[in-house]
This record gives C-alpha cells, sequence and structure tokens, in this order.
C-alpha cells in the first residue's frame, strides 16, 4: 500500500463508519481516522497534532466546505503537499474540474454499493 496513515473529512458518521470499514478490509496496517468538520481538521493539521499522508475530503459540509479547506490547505506551505482526495456524491464535471484546478490530487464519486468502495479504495491506495 502506498499510504499508511489516512484522514477522511466528512460529516455523514455513516460515511465515516462504511470508509473506516472498507479500509480496514484492504489492509490492517493502514491508520485511518476520521474527522467530521473541516474546520476543527484544519485546527488539528496546523497544529500537527494529525499528519496524514493523504486526505479524503468530502464537499458538503456545514461550518466549513470541502471547497473551503482545500483553498485553506494549499495556503499553508507545511500542508500544502499533503495529496487530497476529493470524496463525494458530485460527479459533476464542473465540480471536477475546479476542485483539480483548486489543487486536488484527485476526484473520486463515493459509490453506492460497498464491494465498488473497497475497488475503488484498493485501485487509489495502491
Amino acid at each position: 500500500m502506498l499510504y499508511k496513515n489516512i484522514l477522511l473529512i466528512d460529516d455523514d458518521e455513516d460515511d465515516q463508519e462504511i470508509f473506516l470499514s472498507a479500509v480496514n478490509e484492504i489492509a490492517d496496517n493502514i491508520n485511518c481516522s476520521a474527522i467530521g468538520n473541516a474546520a476543527e481538521a484544519l485546527k488539528k493539521l496546523e497544529s500537527k497534532t494529525i499528519i496524514p499522508e493523504v486526505i479524503f475530503l468530502d464537499l458538503n459540509m456545514p461550518v466549513m466546505s470541502g471547497q473551503q479547506f482545500l483553498i485553506e490547505i494549499k495556503k499553508n506551505s507545511q500542508l500544502q503537499n499533503i495529496p487530497i482526495i476529493i470524496f463525494s456524491t458530485s460527479s459533476h464535471i464542473e465540480t471536477i474540474r475546479l476542485m483539480k484546478e483548486l489543487g486536488a490530487h484527485d476526484f473520486i464519486t463515493k459509490p453506492n454499493k460497498y464491494d465498488k468502495l473497497i475497488d475503488v479504495l484498493k485501485n487509489t491506495l495502491s
């Protein structure tokens, strides 16, 4: 596996649980944590409380959207090189284009089936 330390930022607790379960099924040596609020995640990253190798980021969240988070993290010279993979229900071509322009490493539309999520994560994490 390419990444051993993953952060998921997603306000949906069910999506968090499913994502964490899928990562654990792929490999038990991956440390994966989830935070439900992008503003809180940004604070923890800036204070170095958490130091992930890759971030999976939902777009539609209260308090701070995924887009706002992406803009803020790319301004921070110590954090801007962490790959950010947008992990969203959106599949609009314009949204994908904009997120990549803002510095997202990749864009994954959330699969609606667990087996598909496993496949997507295997491909992304290896």
